[in-house]
């Protein structure tokens, strides 16, 4: 039994350490009430130095009492009033165009208390990681505006949305930051920020305790795969036995077929009792007065 247990304990540590900030969940970890390294991240991303991450906290829910509500992966605020939702997106489909002007709207809606004036709304941003380049320009980073058609000029209203190529990792402060992502192990991360986080997330047994989550997702998911391969196996079995149920069937069949014939039944006669086909009798005679 405490064989066992080491076993699954070992294992665990293992999943553990095989996370990088690409999976959502150790993302959420890893920023989830640091503002530094939050702060390193979207002062990197956004090109500004002066960005003071004031509060960031993960999984916000962001109800909408007439219609779809949200749940953000990341939520931060700035010295300034600003607001920054981190959404990391391995799944082309989970980072199309209309999410993200969704999200810039329902933060929109839930950031003016009712007795502020518009001009009181403050700046969004709304910053998708993709693990793929999902707008196909091949750039490292894509900086969305509302434009003004005629003149080409910012439509400045507050709201930016950006998407982050992550497959671009490069020797730039951008490109580092990708290679961070991706990175598994504490000592080979560019930003210390980073670095000390995954350090005490991995090695720590405070912070294995604090990725509950991360551990019952992987026992889900070895509970998921059990029950998978209990059910292969018996729909294995199953096809197994019905196979060889149906080849002792075509035996009697043949049996009883040879039987009719040796006793001179007729080639229609012997058809109809064995419940082989024509072809199947007929070869069979042909055998038997070879």
């Amino acid at each position: 039994m405490q064989t066992n247990e080491a076993s699954q304990e070992s294992e665990i540590k293992q999943v553990i350490r095989s996370l990088c900030m690409m999976n959502n969940r150790f993302m959420n970890f890893m920023l989830d009430d640091n503002k530094k390294a939050a702060q390193v991240f979207l002062r990197i991303i956004l090109g500004d130095d002066k960005i003071k991450v004031k509060n960031v906290r993960i999984q916000s829910f962001i109800q909408n009492i007439y219609g779809h509500s949200s749940q953000l992966d990341i939520l931060a605020q700035d010295s300034k009033g600003r607001y920054f939702n981190v959404e990391v997106q391995r799944s082309d489909e989970g980072a199309p165009a209309r999410r993200a002007r969704f999200y810039s709207s329902i933060l929109d809606t839930h950031f003016l208390q009712p007795s502020k004036l518009y001009e009181e709304l403050p700046d969004t941003y709304v910053i998708f990681i993709t693990e793929n380049d999902v707008l196909r320009d091949n750039l490292p980073l894509y900086d969305i505006r509302r434009t003004i058609k005629q003149s080409a000029r910012d439509f400045e209203d507050g709201s930016h949305i950006i998407y982050v190529n992550s497959q671009r990792r490069d020797d730039t402060a951008l490109g580092k930051l990708m290679q961070d992502l991706y990175c598994t192990e504490p000592k080979n991360l560019h930003y210390q920020e980073f670095a000390e986080r995954m350090e005490f997330l991995k090695y720590s047994k405070e912070g294995e305790e604090k990725m509950t989550d991360v551990i019952e997702e992987y026992a889900a998911r070895k509970a998921e795969a059990a029950a998978k391969a209990v059910e292969e196996y018996a729909a294995k079995k199953a096809e197994a036995v019905a196979k060889e149920a149906k080849k002792k069937e075509q035996a009697n069949k043949i049996e009883l077929a040879k039987g009719l014939l040796a006793d001179g039944m007729s080639i229609e006669f012997t058809v109809r009792h064995s419940k082989l086909s024509e072809a199947e009798v007929r070869e069979l005679a042909s055998k038997l007065t070879a």
